[in-house]
């Protein structure tokens, strides 16, 4: 049937977060707003999203997979990589992701696709190319022949964005990707750039990594209001609100970020984001309020908004993470003094990774039953 799951499907407002492929054929696409969603499928039937239900089919699925080998990498909440060097010797891979596959769907009702290859982006491009039960090999030498003719949107790593910039330098395929000088790309487009050419060429270093932070790039959250709103204060509330979502998500996961992003759709449907970067990562819901307010009321032009977002990028460990020191903070943090010089001495002697300084343990909140947390494999370790 074709079905799509929305934010809020009883007022029938929202966007569409994702949808069945049946509803997919009838033009109906993940961010699309349920209006014109229902225009494009009369028959759509709207869902609620059910967090607790994706949790439990998550953790279930990556039993499955970890009992195959402990060499485990979740990279989302239905995705992520497994080595199966070791079992290989033993029995044919394809034979392996058939019986997982088959697993899968049989004892979790879930259709899946695998990818085998000798490294991540391989096996991620694979898993790509056939869905929802397709199982694809694809060795490096096949590169040339499967993947260069291809455009380099359809390049695994690369959006919309940085496909333009790349056409603007007459990279269309990622064949003319692979072929570019690296100095070129390092110099145009940086770290990524030469990344990318590096990945065009079937190449990738990448190990599986059990411990891996998954690459969460951003956490953000958005709504639409019931009506066209242009009252300063409900406005206000509402960009509070999705500044403490964010917080709490960001808490649940373990990150904070140095980027704050506003996103305003007003009612003529028309989008503009605006963004502030901190020199420290922050994840605190007052330091994002504070942000995100200051953008809406320096670019707001007082027209009805119909849509609000904020989003926090740049995310990193919050381990990893600085605190920027500030009126109310620095007594606190003068008295950890020897102990951040215990800690550098420590460092120093043993390198950077030797010691760090801990993060408080806190009760589990809304947000990380609604969304893929760093402690979803502690869970899994006490099966």
């Amino acid at each position: 049937k074709a079905i799509a799951i929305a934010g809020n499907p009883k007022e029938r407002r929202g966007i569409v977060v994702t949808s069945s492929y049946e509803a997919r054929a009838k033009g109906v696409y993940t961010t699309m707003n349920v209006s014109e969603a229902l225009k494009a499928c009369p028959e759509l039937i709207l869902l609620p999203p059910d967090f607790e239900k994706y949790r439990e089919a998550s953790k279930a699925m990556f039993l499955i997979l970890r009992s195959y080998s402990p060499i485990l990498e979740p990279v989302s909440i239905d995705e992520g990589y497994l080595d199966i060097s070791v079992l290989a010797k033993t029995r044919h891979p394809v034979e392996v992701a058939k019986e997982i596959q088959q697993r899968i769907l049989h004892e979790l009702d879930l259709p899946c696709s695998i990818g085998i290859a000798p490294n991540k982006f391989l096996a991620k491009t694979a898993s790509d190319m056939k869905k929802p039960m397709g199982i694809t090999v694809l060795r490096k030498r096949e590169v040339p022949e499967k993947l260069w003719p291809l455009p380099v949107i359809h390049m695994h790593g690369i959006g919309k964005r940085t496909a333009e910039k790349l056409n603007a330098h007459q990279i269309m395929t990622i064949g003319d990707l692979a072929k570019q000088d690296e100095r070129l790309m390092y110099k145009v487009f940086g770290k990524n750039g030469a990344r990318l050419r590096m990945r065009a060429n079937g190449d990738d270093d990448r190990p599986v990594d059990p411990n891996a932070i998954y690459d969460t790039k951003s956490v953000g959250n958005s709504t639409t209001l019931p009506r066209d709103e242009a009252e300063y204060y409900i406005l206000k509330d509402t960009i509070e609100k999705l500044s403490r979502k964010v917080a709490e998500r960001l808490r649940a996961k373990q990150l904070a970020g140095t980027t704050v992003i506003l996103q305003i759709r007003d009612s003529s449907w028309h989008n503009s984001t605006r963004s502030k970067s901190v020199k420290n990562a922050i994840n605190r819901y007052e330091d994002i309020f504070e942000i995100a307010w200051e953008l809406f009321m320096k670019h707001w032009d007082e027209e009805p908004v119909r849509l609000l977002g904020v989003t926090v990028s740049n995310v990193v460990d919050q381990s990893d993470s600085t605190q920027q020191l500030n009126l109310f903070n620095f007594e606190e943090n003068i008295k950890d003094e020897p102990i951040v010089e215990l800690v550098h001495q420590l460092q120093r002697k043993f390198g950077d990774r030797a010691i760090k300084r801990g993060i408080k343990v806190k009760k589990k909140t809304y947000a990380s039953q609604t969304s893929f947390s760093k402690d979803f494999l502690d869970d899994l370790i006490d099966e």
